[in-house]
C-alpha cells in the first residue's frame, strides 16, 4: 500500500460495486471513505492504515506526525484572515470492528471491505462496514484537503485501537495538540450533538477446570445459537436483543439438571463491545436420554423464538449429532460456570433520570471461551455514573469468585461529564438552527467515546461529538444513511467558518 499513490488507489478498478460510493456527494467525504474501505484496519492491526494516513498527509503537504502509540496527527494552517480563531481538533478513530457472518469468507487483516448501495444506505457484503469511524475520519480528511473552506487553525487527531481499549486516546501525550476545541466525529445520528458519554470497564473471569474422560454410554451433540442481530453493546443494549451467551448458558444449565449434560467445549461471542450473535458448544448426554434431550432442544428453541419474536426474527438453535469428544470438564467447574453466567447482570441495569430514553448503566456478557485448558468469560460494564459502573463491576467480580473463578477488572476509562454551558455546543446549536431551520438534539451517549479520556489529558478543551446517521455498528448489519452525510458535511463547514476568535489575555 505504501508504494501506491493516493491517486492510484482512488482510480483502482473494482468488481464489487465499491466504485459507486465514490460518486456520491459530498465527494471529498465519500472518496476518502472509499479509500479507507480498501485498507484493512481491524483494531490492534492498524499498521497498514497508519502508513496510509502518513503518506496521505505528506502527499497533501500537511505537517504529519505519527506518535509512539500510532496515533496520526495532521495540521493545516488557517485560511487568510482566520488566523486569530480558536484552534479546532477534528477527531476520529482509524480502527474498525471486525465482525462477519458465519458463512462469509473474509480476512480482515488483508481483504478490503466490499460495499454496496441498498435503498439509500451504504452497506457491506456480510461484514461490518467500518463507517464507525471511517466516515468521521473521511470527513476530517476532506476538510484537510479542501481549498475552498474558511477556517482557523486545524489539527486532526486520528487515534488507534478505540474499539478494543481506547489505546490511542489513553496513550496520547498531553501538550502535543495546540487547539482549544475538540470536534469528535464518532456519533451516529445526524442532527444530534453529544455532550457526555458513559465510562466503561471490562471484567474477566477465568476457571481452570479438571478434564475427565467422557463417561461411558454417552451421545455427543453440537449446539449452535445463531441468527441473532448482535450490535453495539452501548448503542443497542436497550433494544431488547438476545445475548447468545445467555441463551446458550440457560439451555446448558437446564439440560445439565434434567439430563446430566456434560460440557466438552464452548465458544460464544467475539468482541468485548459487541452483543454476542453466536455461541457454539460440544456436549454429551446419556444415550438413553437422546430422544428426551432432542425434544427439549426443539422446545427450548421454540420458547426463545417466542420470547424474542420481535427483536430476533432469525434466531435459531441447532442441535446436531457430533463426533464424540475425548474429554469433558469436571462437574464442579461446569456447575460453577453455569451458575455464574446465569446470575450475570446483562442488558440495561438502569435508565437515566436526566436524559429521557438514555441508558444510564448496562452490562454485556460479551464472550465465553474455552482455550488453552481454561474457560474465560468477559463482560463490558458501562455507566454515565462512574460510581455505579464501579459498583456493578464489583458485583460481577463477586459473582465470579463466589462461583470458583478468578476475577479482575481492567481497561477502566472515565465517562465524559456533560457541560450544557459549553461555548462550542451553543455555537453549534445556533449554526444548526440557522442552517437547517430546526433545533439540534442535545444528547448523552451510552457508549465509550474517547472524549472522556482525551478531556482528562487536555482539561482546557471544549468538546462536542456528532456524526451522520449510522445503524447497527459492530455487526454485519452496519449501514450508513446516504442522505445524512451531506448535512453532516455542511454542518462541519459552517461551524468551522464561525469558530470564535481566541480570547485576548491581558
Amino acid at each position: 500500500m505504501q508504494q501506491q499513490t493516493i491517486k492510484q488507489l482512488n482510480n483502482k478498478q473494482s468488481t464489487n460495486n465499491t466504485m459507486s460510493i465514490k460518486e456520491l456527494e459530498p465527494n471529498g467525504v465519500w472518496r476518502n471513505f472509499y479509500s479507507l474501505t480498501q485498507i484493512p484496519r481491524p483494531s490492534k492491526k492498524e499498521a497498514k492504515v497508519i502508513a496510509f494516513m502518513k503518506q496521505w498527509g505528506e502527499e497533501h503537504g500537511l505537517e504529519t506526525i505519527v506518535d509512539d502509540c500510532g496515533n496520526v496527527i495532521m495540521r493545516k494552517p488557517a485560511t487568510p484572515g482566520m488566523e486569530n480563531r480558536k484552534g479546532v481538533i477534528l477527531q476520529a478513530h482509524l480502527d474498525m470492528v471486525p465482525q462477519k457472518n458465519a458463512d462469509k469468507v473474509h480476512d480482515f487483516e488483508n481483504d478490503p471491505i466490499e460495499t454496496h448501495i441498498e435503498d439509500g444506505w451504504v452497506k457491506a457484503n456480510g461484514t461490518t462496514l467500518g463507517a464507525d469511524d471511517g466516515l468521521g475520519a473521511a470527513a476530517a480528511m476532506a476538510v484537510l484537503e479542501a481549498t475552498d473552506l474558511q477556517h482557523g487553525p486545524i489539527e486532526a487527531l486520528f487515534t488507534i485501537d478505540e474499539e478494543t481499549g481506547m489505546t490511542g486516546a489513553n496513550k496520547l501525550q498531553p501538550g502535543v495538540l495546540k487547539g482549544d476545541i475538540l470536534m469528535n466525529m464518532d456519533s451516529e445520528t445526524e442532527g444530534e450533538l453529544y455532550v457526555g458519554c458513559a465510562g466503561g470497564v471490562d471484567t474477566i473471569g477465568t476457571w481452570t477446570p479438571a478434564f475427565e474422560a467422557v463417561p461411558a454410554g454417552m451421545a455427543a451433540y453440537r449446539l449452535f445459537v445463531k441468527g441473532l442481530k448482535g450490535g453495539h453493546s452501548g448503542m443497542d443494549i436497550n433494544l431488547g436483543r438476545a445475548n447468545a451467551n445467555k441463551v446458550m448458558n440457560t439451555m446448558l444449565l437446564m439440560a445439565a439438571e434434567k439430563y446430566g449434560l456434560r460440557l466438552a467445549k464452548i465458544d460464544g461471542g467475539s468482541l468485548r463491545n459487541a452483543i454476542p450473535r453466536e455461541s457454539e458448544a460440544i456436549i454429551v448426554v446419556p444415550a438413553d436420554k437422546k430422544e428426551e434431550f432432542e425434544k427439549f432442544a426443539a422446545e427450548y428453541e421454540a420458547i426463545c423464538k417466542e420470547e424474542f419474536a420481535e427483536t430476533e426474527p432469525e434466531l435459531a438453535i441447532l442441535c446436531e449429532p457430533a463426533e464424540m469428544p475425548k474429554e469433558v470438564i469436571d462437574v464442579k467447574t461446569q456447575n460453577n460456570m453455569f451458575t455464574a453466567i446465569a446470575r450475570y447482570p446483562n442488558g440495561v441495569i438502569a435508565m437515566s433520570n436526566d436524559f429521557e430514553g438514555t441508558t444510564e448503566t448496562s452490562s454485556n456478557l460479551a464472550t465465553v471461551k474455552m482455550e488453552d485448558g481454561k474457560i474465560t468469560c468477559a463482560a463490558l460494564t458501562r455507566s454515565l455514573v462512574d460510581a455505579d459502573k464501579d459498583k456493578l463491576a464489583e458485583q460481577i467480580r463477586k459473582n465470579l469468585t463466589d462461583n470458583g473463578a478468578e476475577a479482575y477488572s481492567t481497561g477502566d476509562y472515565p465517562g465524559w461529564k456533560p457541560n450544557i454551558n459549553s461555548t462550542i455546543l451553543n455555537l453549534m446549536k445556533k449554526v444548526y438552527q440557522d442552517k437547517f431551520g430546526k433545533e439540534a438534539k442535545i444528547m448523552v451517549i451510552h457508549a465509550g467515546l474517547e472524549c472522556g479520556i482525551l478531556g482528562s489529558k487536555y482539561p482546557n478543551w471544549d468538546m462536542v461529538s456528532f456524526g451522520p446517521t449510522l445503524v447497527h455498528p459492530h455487526s454485519p448489519d452496519e449501514a450508513l444513511l446516504i442522505e445524512s452525510v451531506q448535512p453532516f458535511w455542511d454542518f462541519i463547514v459552517e461551524t468551522l467558518k464561525n469558530i470564535p476568535e481566541k480570547e485576548v489575555v491581558a
